[in-house]
């Protein structure tokens, strides 16, 4: 069979587009009910709606868009109200954020069976999934392969700081920008009126979290970064958000009767929406991946509405296919021997970053080096530890 061919077929639909190689990939057979199948292959000849059931009971949630898009109903398994209203598909994948992040070429080695098992289950029960790991364990990266396997589009990425609020992650509302903007009207005009409901969604924007809630009909890929270092409060206010599969903006609830339908932008580039009443509900609950480094625990009440995967340190198979992706010079003599010194150097040193390899094979690979004491002091260098130790060692 050919790289052409499918090889996989999904409840009697082929599945994707893995040829030969995928009878190679050393981490087994794939079990016939993953979706999501850890190659980091696109779909092919089907899309994820013809393939994805419908959610549990208590996790569908039936929003409608107000600004619909015309045919797109179809035939899938997602919904039994396939015409109803939903938000544009997503716009396309950034191309070259999404290289940096996985590399020109997919991996050529499949995931872990655990890691495809909870992908797949969080995307059946619409559940978030929370990756934790060392750094550079591939955490962030697993949002953007799901993307890319699936179809998904542009991935919404959340970065979480410890100023980072439920209202940063939904919408920002500019209040100030908005009070100046009329009084320059205001100056301009000889008018003394106050500002009024019409010009409020030009000082509105939805967040990563706000974007990915709206009634998508296929769902979006968010990414919520580095969340052990969130304010204490912040997963519970999160809790709330992905159990009602709600939220409702007050500036725009207090205003519904004047202007029930408001224009607002998007996260993502140069998109809109409508909101309707101030009120937003999701249709197709978000991909949601949640990274943590470890550094902190959770509530119990969040921990118990998540799916937990933790990702192992990348062997030396994984290591090379990573090369391979990001560089192409996985089979340089030079590239396999760093490798096993990287393996060598993570155990002992306790955990290394994978970007820790790829600047120390750029640097062998793409420059002439000769080996000796300040090579050697320059790979000490490149790879230091990660934790708080390293400046005593």
């Amino acid at each position: 069979m050919s790289d052409e061919e499918p090889a996989r077929h999904h409840n009697g639909r082929i599945h994707q587009d893995s040829g030969s190689a995928s009878a190679a990939l050393p981490s087994g057979i794939p079990r016939p009910w993953w979706i999501y199948q850890g190659t980091g292959r696109p779909l092919h000849d089907v899309s994820l709606e013809e393939i994805l059931p419908p959610p549990p009971p208590w996790r569908a949630f039936g929003g409608v868009s107000a600004c619909p898009v015309e045919g797109n109903g179809g035939s899938g398994a997602l919904s039994d109200a396939d015409d109803a209203p939903t938000e544009p598909p997503a716009p396309p994948e950034d191309e070259l954020d999404t290289a940096r992040r996985l590399g020109a070429t997919p991996l050529g080695v499949r995931s872990d069976p655990e890691e495809a098992d909870l992908v797949n289950a969080a995307l059946i029960l619409r559940r978030p999934l929370l990756v934790t790991g060392r750094p550079g364990t591939g955490k962030s990266t697993l949002a953007y392969r799901i993307s890319r396997e699936l179809g998904l589009g542009r991935v919404l990425r959340w970065p979480i700081t410890t100023r980072s609020t439920l209202r940063s992650g939904l919408y920002g509302y500019d209040a100030v920008g908005r009070v100046h903007a009329a009084a320059a009207g205001q100056a301009s005009e000889g008018d003394s009126r106050e500002p009024g409901p019409e010009d409020i969604g030009d000082f509105l924007q939805l967040g990563p979290l706000g974007t990915a809630m709206l009634p998508h009909r296929l769902p979006r890929v968010l990414l919520i970064d580095e969340f052990d270092k969130s304010d204490i409060d912040l997963p519970n206010d999160l809790l709330d958000i992905f159990e009602a599969g709600e939220y409702s903006i007050p500036e725009l609830v207090r205003i519904r009767r004047r202007r029930p339908a408001v224009s607002v932008l998007t996260d993502d580039p140069e998109r809109g929406t409508v909101i309707a009443s101030g009120r937003v509900r999701c249709r197709a609950f978000p991909v949601v991946v949640i990274t943590s480094n470890g550094e902190r625990e959770f509530p119990p009440a969040f921990l118990r509405r998540c799916l937990q995967l933790r990702l192992p340190d990348p062997g030396a198979d994984r290591l090379a296919a990573i090369v391979a992706a990001h560089l192409g010079r996985a089979d340089d003599p030079r590239a396999r021997e760093l490798i096993q010194m990287f393996v060598e150097r993570s155990e002992r040193e306790g955990g290394l970053a994978a970007d820790q390899l790829l600047n120390a094979v750029y640097l062998v690979t793409s420059q002439s080096h000769v080996p000796g004491p300040e090579w050697e002091e320059l790979l000490r260098a490149v790879w230091h530890r990660l934790d708080s130790a390293a400046g005593s060692t």
